[in-house]
């Protein structure tokens, strides 16, 4: 998942990873545990899904030499770490860590959402 939040960091000319990237990322793999629990609390995901690409703009037209993930992402992935608990991470963790976490605009736009 963090790869493809990275690829999304590239696609709008970033140089970090974060937790909008990151819910982008999660909203675009169509997991059934997600998708279930936005309908459940009457969230529509097109609309999220449109919030939080408009919220990442784009940065500056350059290539950067390496990506760096925000300590907000950080600390999603070890809350993520802890829902999961012995398991491997499921998408579901981590897009209840980026609500969990609450921070940010990622949080800001699920919380509109509902």
């Amino acid at each position: 998942m963090l790869r493809a939040a990275e690829q999304e960091c590239r696609n709008h000319n970033h140089y970090y990873v974060g937790a909008e990237h990151m819910l982008v990322a999660l909203l675009e793999e169509h997991d059934p545990a997600i998708t279930e629990r936005l309908r459940a609390e009457k969230i529509d995901l097109s609309d999220v899904h449109a919030d939080v690409r408009r919220s990442l703009g784009t940065g500056e037209d350059r290539m950067w030499e390496g990506i760096l993930v925000t300590p907000r992402v950080r600390k999603i992935v070890t809350l993520a770490e802890r829902r999961a608990g012995d398991r491997e991470i499921d998408p579901i963790d981590l897009f209840e860590a980026i609500r969990e976490e609450g921070g940010g605009m990622a949080a800001e736009i699920l919380r509109r959402g509902a």
